[in-house]
Formats: C-alpha cells, sequence, structure tokens
C-alpha cells in the first residue's frame, strides 16, 4: 500500500464521534487534494478490512452521497445517534465538520 493510501486510512479512522469530514478535505489532508475519488474507493473497498467510520464521510456539500435510499437512511441513522444534526434538505450543519489542519493530519 502507498504512503497516501495510509494517510486516507489513518485519517478516516481518526475522525471523532460526532464529526464529518468530506473526500476532498481526506484528499488534501493525505497529499492530492484532487483524488477525492480514490478516497471514495478506498472506503468503499477497506472500510470493512480497517474498520473505518464510513458513515463520518460526506460530500463537500455537506451531504451524503449514497445513492441507495437504504444505505443512505443507515448512514444518516449512524450520523444523527453521534448527534450530528441535519438540516430539512438533508445538509449536514456546518459545526459538525472536522476541522483539522494539515499540521495535524502529519502528527495522527
Amino acid at each position: 500500500m502507498n504512503e497516501f493510501n495510509k494517510n486516507i486510512i489513518k485519517i478516516i479512522k481518526n475522525i471523532p464521534d460526532g464529526k464529518v469530514i468530506s473526500y476532498g478535505r481526506i484528499a488534501t489532508l493525505s497529499g492530492n487534494p484532487r483524488a477525492s475519488r480514490q478516497v471514495a474507493r478506498i472506503l468503499h473497498s477497506s472500510s470493512e478490512k480497517y474498520d473505518l467510520p464510513w458513515h463520518r464521510v460526506v460530500n463537500s456539500q455537506r451531504k451524503i452521497s449514497l445513492k441507495n435510499p437504504i444505505a443512505y437512511e443507515q448512514q444518516k441513522n449512524m450520523l444523527q445517534n453521534e448527534g450530528i444534526i441535519f438540516t430539512l434538505s438533508d445538509v449536514i450543519k456546518k459545526e459538525f465538520f472536522w476541522e483539522i489542519s494539515v499540521i495535524e493530519a502529519i502528527k495522527l
């Protein structure tokens, strides 16, 4: 596994309960701001293997990206169970986004 992928996994593993982060922000913190699809691929293929809190990763519009309605509701319920609040249009309130700097991510 390359260093970029290791960084993605490390960042996802460290997302605190009750916080979310976007695919793009994870890509940036991992060293490649144009690799949000790579983050999604790793989440899809490695969440179970590495016990990743996949439900805490959302898109840059602060919404759940899953298209399957059952999976969408599962993710939303998991986030709500952690205290995350959605607006009426299913946008996650800004205060629930994990604010982490590149320096802090490197130290993880």
